[in-house]
């Protein structure tokens, strides 16, 4: 009978240590699942990067030089806030020394003042242009200095291929990579002001001299939409760009860094990050539409402007 309760005893232990060692079904199913094989996107570059575990989750072309277009305005935010001026002070809306602007329509007037938050928040909620030259126009030293500030804290955020020639983005000579935008983000993440401005969903702005109002939204759809929660965000568009989305938002309960670069379609850097949910979600990809993919081989073909 003892001899029994003994090797009984010893096989529920071997039993055990079997089940301790053999991955279970639960745990070998994320890595299963999350192929990334299964997400098809329309953008040219892109990179999905877990900041609890910094785990590269999805990269397509992430070290590709290419335009960011508004994108460039996060560095603006973090250049403006890290010089700790008053955030309350009234500034002028300055472009003269942003030559990209002549000829750029704007519904904010020259010369016309709001304090440097609002200014702040309208060049990251809607990505207007003046706000981003007045940014600059109002820093100590002036635009040039605004702009060598841009290029160093790129360099200290270990940004390499990263290069900025305006604070706007409508210059085709601001570039940088995915694998850069994810540490800008990264370094935004930092920043509470852009958190809160760069997801405003829309916001009244009241100028003086002379005294006008306008109303602003965001240029990213998504944080209107109460099934996102967007942290950090920053849409770009010029033609040599394309469309472009920088992303912090939870998925699942864990914060995710999405840099989508180069799709074609006033929608498309908006589909993919819907495409990149679903599969962080559920392992499944989406169908990409014909003419992304053919933007894409136009794109992979060298015959795309970078």
């Amino acid at each position: 009978m003892r001899t029994q309760i003994r090797s009984s005893i010893f096989t529920l232990l071997l039993s055990c240590a079997w089940i301790a060692l053999t991955p279970t079904a639960h745990a070998a199913g994320p890595a299963a699942a999350h192929d990334p094989a299964r997400l098809q996107l329309a953008s040219s570059s892109a990179m999905v990067v877990d900041l609890d575990s910094d785990q590269v989750l999805f990269a397509d072309k992430p070290d590709s030089v290419r335009p960011i277009a508004s994108i460039s305005k996060l560095m603006t935010a973090v250049v403006t806030l890290d010089a700790q001026l008053p955030m309350d002070e009234v500034i002028p809306v300055t472009i003269h020394d942003t030559k990209e602007l002549r000829g750029v329509y704007s519904r904010v007037r020259v010369n016309s003042q709001i304090s440097r938050k609002e200014m702040l928040r309208l060049a990251l909620m809607s990505s207007e242009n003046r706000a981003a030259s007045a940014l600059a126009h109002n820093y100590p030293g002036g635009h040039a200095r605004f702009v060598a500030a841009m290029n160093a804290k790129a360099r200290a955020l270990g940004m390499a291929s990263t290069r900025f020639v305006e604070p706007t983005g409508l210059s085709e000579f601001n570039v940088s990579t995915a694998r850069d935008l994810v540490r800008l983000l990264k370094a935004a993440r930092q920043y509470p002001m852009i958190r809160e401005l760069s997801t405003t969903p829309s916001k009244t702005a009241t100028f003086r001299k002379p005294n006008y109002v306008l109303g602003f939204n965001n240029t990213n759809p998504l944080v209107r939409n109460p099934g996102w929660d967007i942290e950090v965000t920053k849409t770009g568009f010029i033609n040599e760009a394309g469309h472009c989305l920088a992303l912090l938002t939870r998925v699942s309960n864990r914060p995710v860094a999405m840099v989508l670069l180069d799709t074609t379609g006033k929608r498309s850097h908006i589909g993919d990050a819907t495409r990149v949910r679903r599969w962080l979600e559920t392992g499944k990809g989406s169908p990409v539409p014909a003419g992304a993919k053919s933007y894409r081989k136009t794109v992979a073909s060298g015959s795309h402007i970078e």
